[in-house]
C-alpha cells in the first residue's frame, strides 16, 4: 500500500533539538530509501518540514515504520499519514468506446 507522511514540527521542538537529530534523520530516511520502504522524499516550498512517500502494508505499519524516525522519538515532528490508491474514476470519466480505438 503506498501512503502520504506529511510531517509536522511539534510547538515543543527548538532549533537546538532539530540541529541535534536531523542528521540523524537524514541517515534514517537513507536507510529506508535503500530497503524500498521510503519511495520518495520531498522537501516542501511551503513551510519547513518533508512529504514521504511510503510502501507499508497498512496504515498502523505505516505509523509503526515512523515511530522509529529519530525526530519523532525526540518528539521534533509529527507526521499525518494519508493512504492512497490509483484514480479509479478514470473509467467512469472517460468513454470506453474511446479506448477501444
Amino acid at each position: 500500500m503506498k501512503l502520504f507522511a506529511i510531517d509536522r514540527i511539534l510547538p515543543t521542538a527548538t532549533e537546538e533539538t532539530i540541529r541535534g537529530v536531523v542528521i540523524h534523520e537524514a541517515l534514517h530516511i537513507w536507510m529506508l530509501y535503500s530497503k524500498d520502504i521510503v519511495r520518495e522524499a520531498y522537501f516542501r516550498k511551503d513551510r519547513p518540514g518533508v512529504i514521504l512517500v511510503l510502501e507499508a502494508e497498512n496504515v498502523a505499519e505505516a505509523k509503526a515504520i515512523l515511530a522509529t524516525f529519530p525526530m519523532v522519538k525526540s518528539g521534533v515532528i509529527e507526521f499525518e499519514i494519508i493512504p492512497v490508491g490509483h484514480f479509479v474514476p478514470f473509467g467512469t470519466l472517460l468513454d470506453q468506446n474511446l479506448l477501444k480505438k
